[in-house]
This record gives structure tokens, sequence and C-alpha cells, in this order.
């Protein structure tokens, strides 16, 4: 049987766009599989990508750009590409409705030049609050454009697979749209890494650490009022992220506002850096209004040891449930709240302990090695009409 060859659609990081750290990750993951051409499609942007095993990188879309689809289907075209997996969520290809909604047409035009496509959709327009996520809007407005959502995820669905990572999207895709190709598919821990133990007791100092893209369902001002009201000199606040592709200059704009010698703004964080990032921090602060679908930094934090405080919205609490997290919570946009929560976890080293020895099983109990595989299943059937035919090539490399 000849190389089989897979073009993977994706943001990749130090890119700021949605989903960059989790397409780094499933690239090195997908690269390490023998018997494949692993050909990521990626931004074209004026960054330097970093080397992946396995992998040839080709710079092929822009964000922002209304003729992705067409840019990324001569890709395709040109590589060769037996297959294509498309890492998506529902800003990745733009900020504006318009780039953001065309980009996700991508499947369909794919599929109208004949080539299998699987796409991983790691939010649906179901679950979204439009106004956190950057889309704020009257009601008539919002209307309109859950309704536009409808129909692209209508047009997502052209794809011969559409995958999430939410059991409950799942459950909306099939009942809603009728949809037979939807399949669930697991976020996967981004490495197996040892356990950690947690952070020293916050009496002898303790970090606050919140990490992402902020300035839309993402902010810091709530998280901010919370930890001074404390008044705690001994605990301060590490901001390690960008700001979010909606949301141009809000961390500039928060530090210029609030900026003290409790607070530490890092930026961004090379991949190599962020494991003594969170084991370096006493606890993780999701200062969240709302979520976009599950959630990379909660792997993160549970794979390094780093217990997470939560706020009590829809998303996270499903995913804590469906795969096994702990966490201190908080009710959304509450200071004095959060204010609790932190004080709590931060003086009960018993409790971080026993979080960060959940989570670390939780976050480590099925690797993207593992998740790659699967998606070698699914391309298997759709190129070969053998489910098992990629599959047999990792045995013969490991026999």
């Amino acid at each position: 049987m000849r190389e089989t060859t897979i073009a993977v659609v994706t943001a990749l990081s130090p890119s700021p766009t949605t989903l960059a750290e989790y397409g780094l990750h499933f690239l090195s993951a997908l690269g390490r599989k023998s018997g494949i051409r692993v050909v990521a499609l990626v931004e074209d942007i004026a960054v330097e990508y970093p080397v992946i095993e396995g992998v040839a990188i080709r710079r092929t879309w822009r964000f922002g750009s209304i003729g992705n689809p067409w840019r990324i289907a001569r890709a395709v075209r040109a590589e060769g590409a037996d297959a294509v997996i498309i890492n998506a969520h529902f800003t990745s290809f733009g900020s504006s409705k318009a780039s953001a909604a065309l980009g996700l047409l991508t499947p369909l035009v794919l599929r109208m030049l004949g080539v299998p496509v699987i796409t991983l959709m790691h939010n649906i327009v179901e679950t979204v609050d439009l106004s956190t996520a950057g889309f704020r809007a009257g009601r008539v407005a919002e209307i309109l454009l859950r309704a536009i959502g409808t129909a692209v995820t209508w047009l997502v669905l052209r794809s011969h697979i559409v995958t999430t990572t939410m059991p409950r999207y799942v459950d909306v895709l099939r009942r809603k749209y009728r949809a037979g190709n939807v399949a669930l598919t697991p976020h996967g821990s981004f490495g197996s890494v040892p356990a950690a133990s947690p952070s020293a007791a916050a009496r002898g100092g303790a970090t606050v650490l919140t990490f992402g893209k902020f300035g839309t369902y993402k902010r810091l001002e709530v998280l901010i009022d919370a930890v001074r009201s404390l008044g705690r000199p001994d605990v301060h606040v590490v901001i390690a992220g960008t700001d979010s592709p909606n949301s141009p200059g809000y961390l500039a704009s928060m530090e210029e506002r609030y900026g003290g010698a409790d607070l530490h703004f890092r930026g961004y964080v090379p991949e190599d850096e962020v494991e003594a990032l969170f084991r370096s921090a006493t606890v993780t602060v999701f200062p969240y209004a709302g979520t976009t679908g599950s959630s990379g930094v909660l792997h993160q934090a549970g794979a390094f040891g780093c217990p997470p405080i939560m706020p009590r919205i829809g998303d996270l609490q499903d995913l804590v449930a469906e795969e096994g997290f702990a966490g201190a919570y908080f009710e959304p946009d509450d200071a004095s709240d959060l204010a609790r929560a932190i004080a709590e976890l931060l003086d009960d080293a018993d409790a971080r302990a026993h979080i960060a020895r959940v989570n670390h099983a939780a976050a480590t109990g099925l690797s993207l090695d593992e998740i790659a595989d699967w998606y070698l299943v699914h391309v298997g059937a759709l190129v070969h009409r053998d489910p098992v035919a990629l599959l047999s090539r990792q045995t013969l490399k490991t026999s």
C-alpha cells in the first residue's frame, strides 16, 4: 500500500489564534505515526513555527481572509492529500462574522473536490454565549447570528465525519440536525508527565495563575478585584497568555489600568516553558464569563498538578463531570465569591493535594497519541475502506 498523505488544517503555536496549542500537540502525535505523510496547512503569518518530527509545514491561510476555503483547497490539491483533518472553532478563521463563517465552508469545498474530510469542532453555536465570545449584538442581531451559525453548522456537517470533544455536543448535533456522521473524540492529554506535588502553602507566599487568550469571555477584572480584596501581600497573580484575536489591546489596557507589584503580565509562553509555569503556581483561576468548548488549559493544569478554580458555567461543569476533574468553584462575575474560593483553596494544602491527584489522573488518562490512532481508523475507512489499514503499520513499527 502506498504512503497515505493526511493534511491537517490548524492554527499552530506560536500563533495567537485559537487552538494553536492543541494544533501543535495533535500534529506532534500524528507525526509520530508510521506509514503516513503528514502536512500541516497553517496560517501564513510572520512567526517562526517549530520543527515537528514527521510533519511538513505549509503556510496556507490567513486569519480574517474570506478566501481561506479556496487557499486551503489549492494547498490540499498541490500536496496530493488523501484526506484532510480540520481542527476548528467557530472563530478559527477570522474575528469578523464573514471571515469566520466563510472559513467554515472549507469542509464543503473539499468534499466537492472529492477529498475525504474529518472536522473536529471544539464548540457549537448552540452552546456559545455570543456576547461573551466577542459577537456583541442586540436581540434581533443575535437571533440572526444564531440562524447563520445554524446554517454554517449544517455546512460543516457536510464533512464525511464531524467529531467533538463533548458528549453534549454530539447529542445536540444528532438531535437538532439529525446528523449520523457525528462522533465523540475526547480532548486527549498533551503528554505523559509525572504527577506533581502542590506548590508551597499559601502562608509562605502564593501564586495565582491565569492562562489563556484574554478579552472576550476570558477577562481579568473580576480576578484582580478578588485577589486584591483578600488584603494578603503574600499573594500575587501571574497573567500568562495573549489577547484574544477578537480583543486586540486588551492586556495592555489591563496592565495600564491595574498594574502593580502584585501583578505579573507574562505574555506569550513558549511551549517548553508551560510545564514550569503551572508547576510554579499554587492555583489556576479560570476567570471566564462563558465558555466555547472543552478546555486545553484545564487539561494542562491537571497534568502539571495545579488545582483549578472554575466558574459554575456550562461546558466547564460538563467537562468536570464527564472526564473526572475536580476543583474549587465560584459564581461567574462575582469577585467576592471568587475571593472566597481562592482563600479557601490557598489555605487548604490537603484539598490542593487531593485535587492535584484526581486531576492528574483525569488529564493523563487518554493521550493524544491514542486520539491520533482514532483518527487513523477513520482515515483508513474513508481512504482505503479498511479501518485498520493504517493502524496495522503502527503495529509493524513497534513490533
